[in-house]
C-alpha cells in the first residue's frame, strides 16, 4: 500500500529542528562527548588569545560568542540532527508505505578504520565493526528495499510476514522512483528499526491508524528504489 501526503504532513513527520529522540540519538556514546568537549576547549581557548589580540571588540558580542561557543558540547547535537532532517526534507514528494517484512539477518559491517602503531613502532589498521540488523521489506507491487539498523535485543521479535511501515520519498509526484525511506515501524510489535529515528513517531503512528480505518487506495504502479 503507497498513499501519497501533503507536503504540510510531511513537514509535521520530519521537523526542520531536532526532536527529543533525535537529539539523543545524535549525542552519541562516550567517545563522541569527549570529541565535543575537545573540540569546546580549543573553542574557547582560541577565543580568548583572540579576545587578548583584539581589545576594540564589542564586550557584548564577545560574551554572546563565547557562550555559544563554551556551549558547543550541548548544542551541536541538536544542530546535527536538524542537517540530517533537512536533508530528508529536501525530496519533493513522499508517502505512506505499508508492506511486509520478507527476510532478517545479521551482518558484520566495517563502520570504521582507525590507523595507530603496534609496540614496535609499525603502522596497523584496525578495523571497527559492529552487527547490524537487516531487514528486507516488500509489497505486492514488487518493490523492496533492505533497512539496516546496529542490533538490539528487541530486534529478535522481528520475524518475515509480519506487517512493516514506513515514509517514503521521491522527486517524482507519482512516487514511482522512490529515492529514500525514514526508519520503520513494525505495529505488531510497537518496534522501530533504522539508523536513524527521522519521524515524529507520534505523528507517523496516528496516520497510520487513521489510514486503517479508510478504504484501500486504488493500486498503483510498481514503484522502484535506487
Amino acid at each position: 500500500m503507497l498513499v501519497p501526503i501533503t507536503r504540510e504532513k510531511f513537514e509535521q513527520l520530519i521537523p526542520a529542528i531536532a526532536t527529543g529522540s533525535q537529539y539523543i540519538a545524535q549525542w552519541g556514546g562516550f567517545q563522541d562527548l569527549v570529541r565535543r568537549i575537545l573540540i569546546t576547549v580549543v573553542g574557547v581557548v582560541t577565543l580568548l588569545l583572540l579576545n587578548i589580540l583584539f581589545q576594540g571588540v564589542a564586550a557584548g558580542f564577545k560574551f554572546f560568542l563565547g557562550i555559544i561557543t563554551a556551549l558547543y558540547w550541548l548544542w551541536s547535537p541538536v544542530y546535527f540532527a536538524s542537517v540530517r532532517n533537512s536533508q530528508y526534507r529536501r525530496w519533493k514528494y513522499s508517502g505512506f508505505w505499508r508492506g511486509r517484512v520478507l527476510d532478517v539477518f545479521i551482518s558484520e559491517d566495517l563502520i570504521k578504520e582507525e590507523e595507530t602503531f603496534n609496540q614496535r613502532g609499525e603502522l596497523v589498521i584496525v578495523e571497527n565493526r559492529e552487527r547490524r540488523i537487516n531487514l528486507e521489506i516488500g509489497d505486492r507491487t514488487g518493490f523492496r528495499t533492505i533497512v539496516q539498523a546496529p542490533l538490539r535485543r528487541t530486534h529478535k521479535l522481528l520475524t518475515p510476514g509480519q506487517v512493516a511501515e514506513c515514509l517514503v520519498m521521491s522527486n517524482q509526484p507519482d512516487l514511482s522512483e522512490i529515492k529514500k525511506i525514514s526508519d520503520v515501524y513494525i505495529p505488531s510489535q510497537d518496534l522501530w528499526v533504522g539508523e536513524y529515528p527521522c519521524l515524529r513517531r507520534d505523528f507517523f503512528i496516528s496516520m497510520s491508524r487513521d489510514l486503517q480505518r479508510q478504504p484501500p487506495p486504488a493500486r498503483r504502479r510498481r514503484p522502484s528504489r535506487r
